[in-house]
């Protein structure tokens, strides 16, 4: 069995034992391949230096996290733009919008957005998005910047049904992560109706803790949980969820 986690920010614990002890316990449990989205110019460092120590397991993105949109954005995009020059990259990520701790930040959230978008066409990678409560804003962003070279995937999906196809339908697959497993969220029943050839998995750790460890520090290796829920859901194996969405990655990141 092959798992992917296609966002974890695991390179918060770059340079420490905690690193190598959360990614043993990530091979330990068939989870071989995982994606490093970058979120701002201070934390390109500790990206490259996981993925220089983990070179055959880590897979490093460049983006510009709505978050850290802010009056010195236009500084931010110029040092991650530079950094794309040096290194080798698998997505622009993680872009997108966040509604939830700053609407003041709009518009120069989509100006971000644009422009990292034109860089992923460019470079022909996918991007990888972080969108929270600004699914309206977002698709109308995405309707406007459609075409053939615009794929990639939508992070953390926690929408509606009709929101999952509106995706799908733009070009992008589902990210899916702990949330799948929470009771309440409503995403289990919206996860049961999608095709597996449409959704990859990920963690988002330290964000976001499946099912037992929800609330709790979240780490990569707790994919699994994941993983096994969505077979449940889907009535299939978790190493048939494994080899879907592992070869949807695969499509995706190009590696």
């Amino acid at each position: 069995m092959l798992l992917t986690d296609t966002h974890t920010h695991i390179y918060y614990h770059a340079g420490t034992t905690k690193l190598q002890e959360n990614l043993q316990r990530c091979f330990d449990n068939d989870i071989q391949r995982l994606f490093l989205p970058n979120v701002n110019s201070a934390s390109i460092k500790p990206v490259f230096d996981t993925v220089a120590a983990y070179p055959d397991h880590c897979f490093p993105m460049l983006g510009l996290h709505p978050c850290d949109v802010k009056e010195n954005y236009l500084e931010e995009l110029e040092i991650i733009r530079k950094s794309l020059e040096t290194y080798k990259v698998y997505a622009i990520g993680e872009i997108g919008l966040d509604l939830y701790w700053d609407k003041s930040t709009l518009e120069i959230q989509k100006n971000a957005f644009r422009t990292q978008v034109q860089w992923a066409k460019e470079l022909n990678l996918p991007i990888d998005i972080h969108c929270r409560e600004a699914f309206t804003e977002l698709f109308e962003l995405l309707e406007e910047l459609h075409d053939d070279k615009l794929f990639g995937v939508l992070h953390c999906f926690t929408g509606s049904l009709e929101q999952a196809n509106r995706a799908i339908e733009l070009g992008f697959a589902l990210g899916i992560g702990g949330v799948v497993t929470f009771k309440k969220a409503g995403l289990d029943q919206v996860v049961k109706e999608i095709d597996l050839k449409h959704l990859v998995l990920e963690t988002d750790a330290p964000y976001l803790a499946p099912v037992p460890f929800r609330g709790k520090e979240n780490e990569s290796s707790y994919l699994t949980y994941i993983a096994k829920k969505v077979a449940d859901l889907h009535q299939i194996s978790i190493e048939k969820v494994a080899e879907i969405t592992t070869e949807n990655s695969k499509r995706i990141f190009g590696i």
